[in-house]
């Protein structure tokens, strides 16, 4: 049971990441169009799930949203969170 529950949260952490760094590059290339915006909540939302590595990736690949402190502190919190996280849980479940 506990390699199904592993299989399941790493396709969601591979989802939410993904989610997080094309989002980053969609909103900036809006950005350069002087296009619409994405919200920065809708930025947030897939860090916040787990995908912060994916949205922290996409503010250093993309130069995007990386002199706002809400970004280049938040992003890199939630990281340190997840992984801490992603240990606790490991040292709790383990492989079994």
């Amino acid at each position: 049971m506990a390699i199904e529950l592993w299989q399941l949260l790493g396709f969601w952490l591979a989802v939410m990441n993904l989610a997080a760094f094309v989002l980053m590059g969609l909103d900036k290339r809006r950005a350069r169009k002087d296009r619409w915006r994405i919200p920065e909540r809708t930025l947030f939302l897939p860090a916040i799930l787990g995908g912060a590595l994916g949205g922290l990736l996409g503010m250093r690949v993309f130069h995007h949203k990386t002199l706002h402190r809400r970004f280049s502190i938040g992003f890199p919190v939630l990281l340190v969170v997840q992984a801490a996280g992603l240990i606790w849980l490991f040292l709790r479940i383990g492989m079994e």
